[in-house]
């Protein structure tokens, strides 16, 4: 079907900018009678996009409309169709709408659409008090919790000066390698479903469940467990905890062996994969990409490493990288940060100190249980730090650590009151977004599905 020309006027966002004003989109003149209107959205158009445009130009319009670069590479004569990949598709990993200009099976033009799940958590915070903050972020990216939750308490208590036992680092980093698996885990079970391979998906889910074993043990939760506390966690790993996460990483090598066995040769698999979604070093670098998007094409950035935070300085560990950043290379970095994700956990229980598990400073961390009922003081204590809160003085601060899609950075704003003035996320998600559409250009929609599943978006981090 012929449509009319619609002109977009798009804002040109640097690598990793979050924020859009204003719709930014104007229609062009009415159509011809007897012709029909394409629906348009409302959102920002992302630099100059001819998603907007869907056919051929008509005699005497203008040659520098947007969408004449795309029709150009589409050749003379031919016709694009737009069409909606979502929100409600269940290979988008959440509700995601995906406006896709297609010349028969080829992606001439993609635009995300976000915010369909927003749930305004940036903005609930600044009515919370510090501590009380922690039950929100984790439910931003609902697969990484815990490292929600250490970008969060490590931004404040880096405003308030806050040193954290060494036995808390441990158990920190204990549980945020496991989240990292865990987040993994997800991804290779649903992205390997995305090409045909169902089995994985159970396989990859029998393993996340053991974690999420895991984490009720040590929490009481299997999920958005509010364990990290501002000054430590919320209370010592139980008895037997320690010999259950060791008997998961012994085991739990030999199931990635499985997974590659089914993959890592699997022709189906290889010809989905390799030489798909190439996306060179530099331009990822220059949209702010960061994580095993950023090391499959060959950069070796991990703030583990090159920003050691906790106890990551005390662990021997590798950073796996790529070498041309395809689908290929995304699989196989991930799956190589298990097993090193494996060995720092291993690590940091062979060497766990002994201590305490949370700080001492009863400005800022609640009295131990046992004392309410036999310390009037500490009774008062906890009653005013979970009305009031604590004060934090005016200040800011930006705290990133490595997520399992890449960089993670919670900036918080401190005015001298118990509730945080702004916080604001850096989520990894979101930036990587930006690629999508680099990663698709010219490439069969089909390998659209699989690109998508190799940026590892979550959705409620990318709208929070």
């Amino acid at each position: 079907m012929k449509t009319p020309e619609a002109q977009a006027e798009g804002k040109v966002f640097g690598a990793g900018a979050e924020e859009a004003a204003g719709s930014g989109v104007r229609h062009g003149t009415a159509p011809a009678p007897g012709r029909d209107r394409v629906a348009h959205t409302e959102a920002t158009v992302i630099g100059t996009s001819p998603i907007e445009r869907t056919t051929v130009a008509e005699p005497g319009s203008d040659p520098a409309a947007p969408g004449r670069e795309a029709e150009e590479a589409a050749g003379s004569g031919s016709e694009l169709m737009t069409i909606n990949l979502g929100p409600h598709h269940p290979a988008t990993h959440g509700v995601l709408r995906l406006l896709v200009s297609l010349e028969g099976e080829i992606v001439r033009d993609l635009k995300p659409i976000v915010g369909y799940v927003h749930t305004g958590i940036e903005k609930s915070c600044e009515d919370k008090s510090y501590w009380k903050v922690i039950p929100f972020v984790e439910r931003m990216d609902y697969v990484s919790y815990y490292f929600q939750m250490e970008a969060f308490c490590g931004a404040v208590e880096r405003l308030i000066g806050l040193e954290i036992p060494e036995r808390a680092k441990y158990l920190r980093v204990i549980h945020l390698e496991l989240n990292r698996i865990h987040s993994h885990l997800v991804w290779l079970g649903t992205s390997a479903l995305d090409v045909g391979a169902m089995s994985m998906f159970f396989y990859c889910f029998r393993e996340r469940d053991r974690v999420l074993d895991l984490f009720e043990m040590s929490s009481g939760q299997r999920m958005h467990t509010r364990y990290f506390q501002i000054g430590g966690v919320f209370e010592d790993i139980p008895v037997g905890f320690a010999e259950k996460v060791r008997a998961f990483c012994a085991e739990m090598p030999s199931r990635i062996d499985q997974y590659e066995a089914l993959l890592t040769r699997n022709e189906i698999f290889l010809r989905r994969t390799k030489g798909i979604g190439v996306v060179p070093r530099e331009r990822l670098l220059d949209l702010g990409v960061t994580g095993p998007l950023l090391r499959a094409a060959g950069e070796p950035w991990d703030l583990r490493k090159a920003e050691p935070y906790l106890s990551y300085a005390d662990h021997e560990f590798r950073i796996p990288v790529g070498t041309i950043g395809d689908g290929w290379d995304r699989y196989r970095v991930r799956v190589q940060e298990m097993r090193e994700s494996v060995r720092i956990i291993e690590q940091a229980l062979e060497g766990l100190p002994e201590g305490p598990w949370i700080a001492d400073d009863r400005k800022y961390v609640l009295p131990p249980r046992n004392e309410l009922s036999t310390s009037m003081e500490s009774l008062i204590h906890h009653f005013k730090l979970v009305t009031e809160g604590f004060r934090v003085a005016p200040g800011e601060v930006y705290n990133a650590i490595e997520g399992p899609r890449g960089e993670l950075g919670c900036f918080v704003v401190a005015d001298g009151s118990a509730k945080p003035a702004r916080v604001h996320f850096r989520d990894s998600s979101f930036v990587n977004l930006q690629v999508l559409r680099d990663m698709c250009m010219d490439e069969y929609v089909a390998d659209l599905i699989q690109n998508l599943a190799m940026l590892d978006p979550i959705l409620g981090g990318i709208d929070r």
